[in-house]
């Protein structure tokens, strides 16, 4: 087996190609949890529109995972053009990203099935965001991986985007922590939570510069300066 030392790094086209394609499989699978209404169910209900507003939290699960698979999508495809080169940790660690995206239409169905039912939408909810915080943790492994390596690391490309992705997936995760607790107090307040971060990550990270600032009084260090 080769060591760290003398494996030689390839360039991330079959690793995105991959990626991409797990990516656009979970994004499908989650339509097929919004069910066609039966013959006796639009009867119940009076109609089909009826019959078809009872779909709501279908289609507030849909929707939000839509949104979230989109952006990270996104994002991992900005990882990678920071990162030109990766080895076999990057490999791994890129794996148990796409084992957490691949799982996001389970807990997709969960939530859908139990939002409306105030008896257990709170930890349908808090299940959805725990399966959130664990994409957002390996998100944020396979960055800290992948820049360890500074051979991997495009010197091209702005510092100001390598901070502001260090920032934003650090933050997540943070954040989504906190939203997975706040579902058990509140469904609608967590819910928010995780489309407002996704909504946050979906601008390019080399237009963030402000960001720089809130950087680098959380860690305590100055800004470096910029590329030129």
């Amino acid at each position: 087996m080769t060591s760290d030392a003398t494996e030689k790094p390839s360039n991330t086209q079959r690793l995105e190609a991959f990626s991409d394609n797990v990516f656009s499989i979970a994004i499908t699978l989650l339509i097929l949890e919004i069910k066609i209404p039966t013959a006796d169910e639009i009867h119940g209900a009076g109609g089909l529109w009826p019959a078809l507003g009872t779909r709501w939290p279908n289609y507030i699960g849909y929707l939000l995972t839509f949104l979230v698979v989109g952006v990270m999508w996104a994002n991992h495809h900005a990882t990678f053009e920071y990162l030109r080169r990766v080895n076999r940790k990057v490999v791994v660690a890129n794996l148990f990203l796409l084992l957490g995206i691949s799982f996001l239409p389970f807990p997709t169905a969960i939530l859908a099935d139990h939002l409306g039912d105030e008896s257990t939408r709170n930890a349908a909810t808090a299940f959805y965001g725990a399966a959130l915080v664990y994409v957002s943790l390996t998100f944020n492994a396979l960055w800290w991986v992948g820049r360890s390596e500074q051979r991997f690391v495009d010197a091209s490309m702005p510092e100001h985007g390598r901070r502001t992705i260090t920032l934003r997936y650090a933050v997540a995760l943070i954040c989504h922590v906190i939203a997975t607790l706040l579902a058990f107090v509140n469904v609608w307040l967590s819910l928010a939570i995780h489309l407002l971060l996704t909504w946050w990550n979906a601008f390019s990270e080399r237009k963030k510069k402000s960001e720089d600032g809130l950087l680098a009084e959380i860690t305590g260090t100055s800004a470096a300066p910029k590329d030129s």
